[in-house]
């Protein structure tokens, strides 16, 4: 068995067992960094993840991304994550909450956090919200494949938007 001298290198060598798919391995090195330290934030962010993609184990994912974000709010990469795991959940009182520390946090991607807004609103059926968010993900997008998805998800809306009026025509038609 390996010796590491320090939690960051047992954190690095999660990591790279997650690049090589040795899943259970990570899980293992990052359980045992924080039964060490449970204030490690970037150990709940991995497991997090791990539970999410992976597992498929929505509350403890969810219960890890929280710890992360309330252990270090100013961990940039925690964040989508997290709102992605809200939204798809519809857990409608965390995704503005969320949101807005993700807007106020350094080295998140605004274009992200509103492409994510944008698909809450669609979900709910709320197409002028939906509309607005993916115009404000647009106009922070910063590469040509933000650009791309959000064009995508905003042509989505208004075809969803035209389809609702033809309906509504021909129902009362």
């Amino acid at each position: 068995m390996d010796t590491y001298y320090t939690i960051e290198e047992k954190y690095l060598q999660a990591v790279e067992e997650l690049s090589y798919g040795e899943t259970p391995k990570a899980l293992n090195l990052l359980n045992e960094l924080i039964a060490n330290d449970p204030f490690y934030a970037r150990a709940h962010f991995q497991i997090g993840k791990i539970y999410y993609y992976d597992l498929k184990d929505y509350q403890t994912a969810g219960y890890h991304f929280k710890t992360c974000m309330e252990i270090d709010p100013a961990f940039s990469d925690n964040y989508c994550h997290y709102l992605s795991l809200v939204v798809f959940l519809k857990m409608d009182k965390h995704v503005k909450h969320i949101a807005l520390a993700a807007l106020r946090t350094p080295g998140v991607n605004p274009s992200d956090i509103h492409e994510l807004l944008g698909l809450y609103a669609e979900k709910n059926k709320d197409w002028d919200k939906a509309l607005k968010s993916y115009h404000q993900a647009y106009m922070e997008a910063t590469t040509k494949e933000q650009l791309e998805s959000t064009e995508e998800s905003i042509g989505r809306v208004k075809l969803k938007m035209r389809q609702g009026i033809a309906y509504q025509y021909t129902l009362t038609g």
